[in-house]
């Protein structure tokens, strides 16, 4: 009989063909954790792209692995995954590009009062619209950029803005020796006091919950524009909107938030310098078939027995195999 492996959502249809062919494959109906819990009984694996309940693999006596199609393991309880010698592997760097030009776009925009401009031009006609781009309209060329986490995404947005337009870039995580040569490595206070755009691209850990607060705002320089493409709850929501609100941030482009989906009432979303996205920046067709492959690759490693090339908890290695031989016996 074939593994039977669950999707908590659709992913890419080619991909998906390629696993049907070694594998049974059940797309969950919807994500609430009562259908997830019911979904994961009999799965051998779960490729994941939703948030998964804490005690999820309480209810899955067969689950050998979990694959997260995608980069970020904020999605999996990584404590009870571990507890289980479940290993867990995920696709890093598959959709950097696709986020850093997703950087790079909502950069330009802002620099270049696009959404504004585009606004008036359709309200109140040609003349009203071009007088904003000769007052307000800038260029990101020779201005400086601060990149928080150079991790495959940062260390691309890096790249494309030092290379391409010539930007002074800074630079900040946990090992400032190990930047790529085109970064400054510098403390946080000094990195928002000289970027004039600032990006976050930090993993979510404990580490980084909070990071972006009231006090380093209070520090940013006058007018700089913030984009967080990492997770939300690396910065501090009311201090964002406090920050917005007495104009000390210039603008702000965000594809994450505390709460997804976010309220459409939310005062982030009254902001006319704030460019919000569904947390999207990596979900081009490019990027969503090359992660899709990925998740689908690594699934089929595991399912030969092989250790997964992107390893996440790989210290739970033996103990899996030794759990997988149990799960043989009884099944």
């Amino acid at each position: 009989m074939k593994p039977r492996v669950l999707l908590t959502n659709p992913i890419d249809p080619a991909a998906t063909d390629v696993l049907c062919v070694h594998a049974e494959v059940t797309i969950a109906p919807d994500i609430q954790p009562a259908t997830l819990y019911r979904a994961i009984t009999d799965a051998d694996f779960v490729i994941v792209r939703a948030f998964l309940p804490p005690d999820i693999f309480d209810h899955a006596p067969r689950l050998r692995a979990v694959i997260r199609n995608g980069v970020g393991v904020d999605l999996i309880p990584m404590t009870e995954a571990n507890r289980h010698a479940l290993p867990v592997a995920n696709a890093p760097g598959a959709n950097a590009r696709s986020v850093a030009e997703y950087v790079v776009a909502q950069m330009l925009a802002f620099s270049h009062r696009l959404p504004h401009i585009t606004n008036t031009f359709r309200a109140r006609g040609w003349d009203d619209a071009k007088k904003i781009g000769e007052r307000d309209a800038g260029e990101i060329s020779g201005k400086t950029l601060g990149v928080i986490g150079l991790g495959s995404i940062g260390s691309d947005v890096a790249s494309i803005c030092h290379q391409s337009f010539g930007m002074h870039v800074l630079g900040h995580e946990r090992r400032l020796d190990l930047l790529p040569a085109c970064v400054c490595g510098v403390t946080l206070p000094e990195l928002f006091a000289r970027a004039d755009f600032i990006v976050v691209a930090c993993p979510l850990t404990e580490a980084t919950r909070g990071l972006i607060n009231a006090a380093l705002l209070s520090q940013v320089k006058p007018g700089a524009f913030l984009i967080n493409i990492s997770r939300g709850l690396v910065i501090d929501e009311a201090a964002l909107i406090a920050a917005l609100r007495d104009g000390r941030l210039g603008g702000a482009a965000l594809d994450v938030y505390e709460q997804q989906p976010i309220a459409r009432d939310h005062p982030l979303l009254t902001f006319d310098n704030v460019l919000p996205t569904p947390h999207l920046a990596g979900l081009t067709h490019e990027a969503v078939q090359r992660v899709s492959r990925m998740a689908v690759e690594e699934t089929l490693r595991l399912m030969r027995g092989e250790r997964p090339v992107n390893f996440v908890n790989p210290q739970v290695w033996d103990a899996a195999l030794a759990r997988w031989q149990q799960i043989d016996t009884r099944h």
